[in-house]
């Protein structure tokens, strides 16, 4: 085994561990669909993952905010076991580096008991030391406070520890902590939007992610 890079290394989770995508923009339909009888365009959602749900829904529909948010999450809890996918290799990452004795967490806007749900039926629950969910913070990505709380739950510094997510927010979030960023490529961020805010490292397969981790 190869001497990791970092010795900390926290991840986002939707578009970043879990293939979620398709699930997130369904549900976000189905709520526009039932609730104000329409859907909106998928590209706008994408822009949207990485924020808290209520968040997004305050700013789109602020009269309808708390009524489109328990219509998705309700089918989005439904669908999930249906929808949800992993990435090919990554799984396997967080187990090379649990192996190597890098101290992993998950730092997410997405509701625990989501995220937990997703972690589990993936298979990943175990690899993960902490996780810190929306309920956790009052500030959201790009706000820095997540990834701390993570790190802090761990014992871990800022110093020697890298964040890795597929939206700006996560690189944005990942520098406020004062943290390394590993943009990925494969969920719902834009490519050439990642490499505008300048993470440490732009990968676009679950073996480079491997060796940007672990050499």
């Amino acid at each position: 085994m190869t001497s990791p890079r970092w010795s900390t290394a926290v991840f986002d989770l939707d578009g970043t561990l879990a293939d979620t995508i398709h699930l997130i923009v369904e549900s976000y339909q189905y709520a526009f669909r039932t609730v104000l009888g329409r859907e909106e365009d998928p590209a706008v959602i994408r822009s949207w993952i990485g924020r808290p749900l209520i968040g997004a829904f305050r700013d789109h529909s602020p009269e309808h905010a708390d009524e489109l948010y328990e219509t998705y999450l309700r089918w989005n809890a439904d669908n999930t076991e249906r929808l949800i996918r992993g990435y090919d290799g990554v799984r396997e990452v967080l187990a090379d580096l649990r192996a190597a004795g890098v101290h992993v967490g998950v730092a997410t806007s997405k509701r625990r008991e989501s995220a937990q749900q997703a972690m589990d039926l993936l298979g990943l629950s175990e690899y993960v030391e902490e996780l810190v969910a929306m309920e956790d913070t009052d500030r959201h990505k790009p706000d820095p406070t997540p990834l701390l709380l993570a790190l802090e739950r761990m014992g871990r510094g800022s110093n020697n520890a890298v964040y890795v997510g597929d939206a700006v927010v996560d690189v944005l979030a990942g520098k406020a902590a004062g943290m390394d960023t590993v943009a990925v490529t494969w969920g719902a961020g834009r490519e050439e939007a990642l490499h505008e805010v300048r993470p440490t490292a732009v990968v676009t397969t679950a073996a480079e992610l491997r060796c940007a981790l672990l050499g």
